[in-house]
């Protein structure tokens, strides 16, 4: 595609100067291949140009002045409607051109596009139809089915490469464990509460003796003070006799008798 741009070289007008500058300018800044047409030295450009532009966009005298732009055959538009589109940052839009991608006006035309037909996925729109009949949504159900079998089959292929004794857990090593011996899993759970069973009565043996322990301590405790009182009343008995068995001299006997008779 081409764009083409006609132009009066020889004119005398500084105004349709100015503005052939300004588009020739921009569209150079813009890096977009042109081909200028000169409408002034040229009659077959002059009559193409006035013949093309639409009736609606021609002035009033039906003379179209330059500049005017054309995509090949098709009418883009003339100064002002270009000067418009450089406003809106709409300049490829205006030219028919795709924009180049990351540039400012394609980023607007993809949130334009999104606005008016939904978020895009896998560069398609979601509610597009596709040639089968079907829409994304079925075509998401079907892939979210076939997904869930996948992992179906991945889990059962999974469980029989594992080893039975990871895969059983604990509960395998248990069982092969109770059975090593010619013993069984219950025989082995009983005998495990009979032991729990002694070890318990040999816990409550254990603190039945240590509470009588604690018993004729207390009691020997108490026994104490009173073997220390009679201990003391046998001392003061035994000295008390021992006073009485003391023998009385006469002299004594005679001044206890004095003592008598005075008294009488």
């Amino acid at each position: 595609m081409v764009i083409k741009v006609f132009l009066a070289s020889s004119s005398g007008s500084t105004a349709i100067k100015k503005k052939q500058q300004d588009v020739l300018g921009f569209l150079e800044a813009l890096k977009v291949d042109y081909a200028p047409l000169d409408i002034a030295c040229n009659e077959d450009n002059r009559m193409w140009m006035r013949e093309n532009v639409p009736v609606e966009k021609k002035p009033t005298n039906g003379i179209p002045l330059p500049p005017q732009i054309f995509n090949e055959e098709s009418y883009c538009g003339d100064y002002e409607t270009f000067f418009d589109a450089k406003e809106d940052n709409a300049v490829f839009a205006f030219l028919g051109l795709p924009p180049p991608p990351g540039s400012k006006e394609a980023k607007e035309a993809e949130k334009a596009f999104i606005l008016e037909n939904g978020p895009v996925e896998n560069g398609t729109v979601e509610n597009e139809t596709v040639e089968n009949g079907t829409d994304d949504a079925e075509d998401e159900e079907n892939l979210e089915a076939e997904e869930v079998e996948e992992e179906n089959l991945d889990d059962d292929s999974l469980k029989r490469e594992v080893p039975m004794e990871e895969f059983n857990g604990d509960e395998h090593t248990d069982e092969v464990e109770a059975e090593v011996g010619g013993e069984t899993g219950e025989e082995a759970a009983e005998e495990a509460a009979e032991e729990d069973a002694a070890a318990e009565e040999k816990v409550a043996k254990e603190e039945e003796e240590e509470v009588v322990e604690n018993t004729e301590e207390a009691a020997e405790d108490t026994k104490a003070p009173v073997k220390q009182e009679e201990a003391q009343e046998e001392v003061e008995d035994e000295e008390a006799k021992g006073e009485d068995d003391h023998p009385v001299s006469e002299e004594e006997e005679e001044l206890r008798q004095l003592e008598e008779e005075e008294d009488e």
